[in-house]
């Protein structure tokens, strides 16, 4: 997930069109709040879904050896993760980053959108994001 807090600006082509990636490994949920949030303040969002990834495999517990001749049964496939997708763009200069504290975005309801919206920690737009006392979760 590409949080508010990080500021990396990754570049990518989705169906034949570059797009500045506003979030990789987005799941459905996540990838629909993105969408309607970025189309509602005029920007062309395009998505794509990532390839499917198998569970990954716990660590062996402390004292264990790691089992390392073990073949995978043929007949079985690997568990799969949920389905994840990258949100991007078509504004190559866009930055969430600089768009959410510029309070440049706005919320369906026509609020200022915050760091905490953006992030899906609350579904008000407190705008004194620093005061902590006025944050309800």
């Amino acid at each position: 997930m590409l949080f508010i807090n990080k500021g990396k600006h990754i570049e990518k082509e989705i169906d034949g069109i570059r797009v500045r990636v506003v979030e990789n490994e987005a799941s459905r949920e996540r990838k629909e709040f993105l969408k309607k949030l970025l189309e509602h303040n005029g920007y062309e969002v395009l998505t794509e879904e990532n390839p499917p990834k198998p569970v990954p495999k716990p660590p062996a517990a402390e004292g264990e050896e790691p089992k390392v001749d073990e073949e995978p049964k043929v007949d079985e496939e690997p568990e799969m993760l949920p389905p994840t997708w990258v949100v991007g763009v078509t504004d190559i200069i866009f930055n969430p980053v600089v768009s959410v504290y510029q309070r440049n975005l706005r919320t369906l309801d026509g609020h200022h959108v915050t760091a905490d919206y953006w992030n899906q920690q609350t579904s008000e737009a407190e705008p004194n994001y620093w005061d902590l006392s006025k944050k309800k979760f």
